[in-house]
């Protein structure tokens, strides 16, 4: 049986972020899999300073709701990140817990990680899917480097306000097939 945490990036919940990880979930439940779904706006995630003490000792010495999510990260078979388009990036709030992914990329903590999955899921405003590009780029370059692989991508274009995503069925079931094929 496959652990897979869902991680939503976005600060909105039941917005098109959401919807979209929900449905990712929804169809790795279908087939078996343990799904858990951390919203990154209910923790207190500091941001990385660079002291690498992570790496001379077991914990990083951030005092924070990362101390939590890490043993969630290691537990986990794959990750969902999920995240809107804020200003061709990722959210403050992903690019946030992804920057302490510092922390598994010591020789005694990259065992911890290395040879997991991930999904990526990324709904935006705009119709013209290249604005995703930069957003995709940046965590095929950090799941690469941490030696994770990419199994999925889903990227939405074309929604803008609250729960639009609704309305595009067909992106929906693809993401619940998506689910389906992590567990």
């Amino acid at each position: 049986m496959k652990i897979i945490l869902a991680v939503v990036g976005s600060p909105r919940r039941n917005g098109n972020t959401h919807i979209l990880v929900s449905k990712i979930a929804e169809g790795a439940r279908a087939n078996s899999a343990v799904v858990e779904e951390l919203f990154l706006g209910d923790f207190t995630i500091r941001e990385c300073d660079g002291c690498h003490v992570c790496w001379k000792m077991e914990e990083c010495i951030k005092n924070d709701d990362m101390q939590a999510i890490y043993p969630r990260i290691i537990q986990s078979d794959v990750i969902i990140f999920g995240t809107p388009v804020y200003w061709y990036g990722p959210t403050a709030l992903m690019k946030g817990l992804i920057d302490r992914f510092v922390y598994f990329n010591c020789p005694q903590n990259r065992e911890k990680i290395r040879g997991k999955s991930a999904v990526i899921a990324v709904p935006f405003e705009e119709d013209n899917a290249e604005t995703a590009r930069p957003v995709v780029e940046f965590f095929q370059k950090c799941l690469d480097y941490l030696e994770i692989n990419l199994l999925g991508k889903i990227i939405v274009p074309g929604v803008s306000t609250r729960g639009e995503i609704r309305h595009k069925t067909e992106r929906l079931e693809e993401a619940y097939e998506l689910g389906r094929s992590l567990a």
